[in-house]
């Protein structure tokens, strides 16, 4: 009965059974018409969540990872030159990917629980003449910390430093859960994948591409093959496929995206919201403290949560899991050993939110924290009970 547990990790996230039903097909030919008729709309549906008209949707069989990498090598030579900030393990990961591509990174060294820093792109940008600078690297999500930030405001930043560089915006997990508006922030390519907001299994990076990084293959030099984009669109232009497609994925994603419409997007952002406080509710019942520096940095999607002076983060996710049967996400780089993590994104109700918070009451109860036992759900469901619809 171990696996009907939620899992609270900021994903992979759980599969709602209409979903795994979906990918529960049988192998099918994916040149034949019936594919085609499945694809296209998929395609034509993801816009919508991306928040983008203009735009076009590529996908690989891949993780956000892999999405990272087809953005950069498909738009970036060798040498060139890109901005990024790094303030969480995210941030960090895809500096190093960059590196290992052989590009120049500019970095700015933020601390551990702040967000993107619009005004210290603005200053570099500026700084820039010649404007050398091919791209800015934003992670809107950073799951290491819980910190959302804020991609209007590093828009309107290279904006008014008047500069021409792309922005490429790490949405992996926040799409789908919360608002992202391709156009309106000026994004050129967003990354995200198939098993947080989604609700599916892991296996497919799904970006949006903007016109102008589209302009930017026609003289990008950093070899590609599997993620070459233009491969992609080429095939996906008749509704094919440049190689074998993960097809348990897109009959997923299709009905994902069926399920998302129907709740409206709207509301899926609410109720991510809503569950967000009553998680926030409960941490301030504890006594905690989250690792994101203030309000308006709050995720969504994830609560990243600091134990207290002398307790190892690792031992309670570890307690939780081996005890209990259930998954809570660890500290990740600066992170590890200092805080957990709740993840509360994708398929989740406030009812199984609550089954989260006893869990790792129950949790820290036994390992002695100084919590009370019971006072995190009490806040958690004074608050659920006040928002019911």
């Amino acid at each position: 009965m171990a696996d009907q547990n939620p899992v609270f990790i900021p994903g992979p996230t759980n599969i709602p059974d209409r979903l795994r039903n979906a990918m529960h097909i049988q192998s099918r030919d994916h040149r034949a018409p019936d594919f085609v008729e499945t694809f296209a709309p998929v395609l034509r549906d993801c816009k919508k969540v991306f928040g983008t008209e203009n735009g076009e949707i590529i996908t690989f069989p891949a993780s956000g990872t892999g999405g990272w990498e087809a953005a950069i090598c498909n738009t970036l030579s060798p040498g060139d030159k890109v901005l990024i900030a790094r303030y969480g393990m995210f941030s960090h990961r895809w500096i190093d990917l960059c590196e290992r591509h052989g590009l120049e990174v500019q970095i700015i060294e933020c601390s551990w629980g702040s967000g993107a820093p619009a005004d210290q792109f603005e200053d570099v940008l500026k700084a820039d003449n010649p404007q050398t600078i091919k791209a800015v690297l934003v992670t809107h999500n950073e799951t290491a910390t819980g910190v959302l930030s804020d991609i209007a405001a590093v828009r309107r930043a290279m904006d008014s430093a008047g500069h021409p560089a792309m922005m490429f915006v790490d949405c992996v997990s926040s799409l789908a859960s919360v608002p992202f508006e391709m156009d309106n922030w000026g994004v050129d390519i967003a990354v995200s994948g198939s098993q947080k907001g989604f609700m599916l299994a892991t296996g497919m990076a799904i970006l949006g591409v903007s016109k102008k990084a589209l302009a930017a293959m026609e003289t990008a030099t950093l070899p590609r093959t599997f993620f070459d984009f233009r491969d992609m669109m080429t095939a996906n232009a008749t509704g094919g496929f440049p190689y074998t497609p993960p097809l348990q994925l897109i009959y997923g994603l299709k009905e994902s995206l069926s399920m998302l419409f129907e709740e409206g997007l709207e509301q899926v952002y609410a109720r991510h919201h809503r569950l967000a406080e009553g998680v926030r509710r409960a941490v301030s019942a504890w006594g905690l403290k989250l690792c994101a520096n203030s309000p308006e940095l709050y995720s969504n999607t994830v609560s990243a949560i600091y134990v207290p002076e002398g307790f190892d983060s690792n031992r309670l996710t570890e307690h939780a899991f081996s005890k209990y049967g259930v998954s809570f996400g660890i500290g990740l780089g600066e992170m590890n050993g200092k805080a957990f993590r709740i993840g509360h994104l994708g398929s989740l109700t406030d009812v199984m939110v609550l089954s989260g918070l006893a869990t790792i009451e129950m949790a820290m109860a036994d390992l002695d924290y100084p919590v009370a036992l019971g006072s995190g759900v009490r806040a958690a469901q004074e608050y659920f009970r006040q928002t019911a619809a």
